[in-house]
């Protein structure tokens, strides 16, 4: 099965292959080059969905699939920040320090150690013509600093439930068992099985 990904996101290409281990995996930008869509939609869904069917209408061919994310952390204490903005919450092409340190900044502007926090990913999969969604979530706390040096964006910040490490300290086996974007990815393989 070829599957394209509606995303340049290195970190998130890289977890995709890792969760497929069996499909032939492609970026958009090795079909079309160079190309960017603007996530302006107001839930993760309206970007992930927005993401495949521009690169789908794109691509130009009926039997491409084509898979997007949109993804990011809630943190309800500080307003559900970053929240859709996750990826550029220090500005637009920020790296994962600077939204990291953002962060960081607003949790000690509150006095918060640690809060309550989830990860979201919505999954879209458009495939001749139709488009379907799954989600995935992740429930932990965020804590004002940075802590090992696995995994990308937030991961370094954020404790999930029943451990008492974050996910930058975990090894990759251990994450992809419960994280969000591999709870999204068990559904959208179901929903692929269905439509293939």
């Amino acid at each position: 099965m070829k599957i394209i990904l509606a995303t340049g996101n290195k970190g998130k290409i890289d977890e995709f292959k890792k969760l497929l281990p069996n499909e032939e995996v492609f970026t958009f930008k090795e079909i079309i080059g160079d190309y960017e869509v603007e996530e302006d939609k107001d839930s993760f869904k309206g970007n992930a969905v927005k993401k495949a069917q521009e690169i789908y209408e794109k691509i130009g061919s009926k039997d491409a699939i084509v898979i997007s994310d949109d993804s990011g952390i809630t943190v309800p204490a500080l307003n559900n920040e970053p929240g859709i903005y996750s990826a550029r919450y220090a500005g637009t092409n920020a790296t994962d320090k600077e939204n990291n340190s953002k962060l960081i900044s607003k949790l000690k502007e509150k006095n918060l150690k640690e809060t309550e926090a989830y990860y979201t990913a919505c999954i879209a999969i458009v495939y001749k013509g139709y488009t379907y969604t799954v989600h995935g979530w992740m429930y932990g706390k965020v804590i004002d600093k940075e802590i090992g040096e696995n995994g990308f964006g937030y991961d370094p910040m954020f404790i999930p439930n029943g451990f008492d490490k974050t996910l930058g300290n975990l090894p990759y086996e251990v994450k992809k068992e419960f994280s969000h974007r591999s709870k999204a990815l068990k559904l959208a393989k179901k929903v692929l099985d269905i439509i293939l």
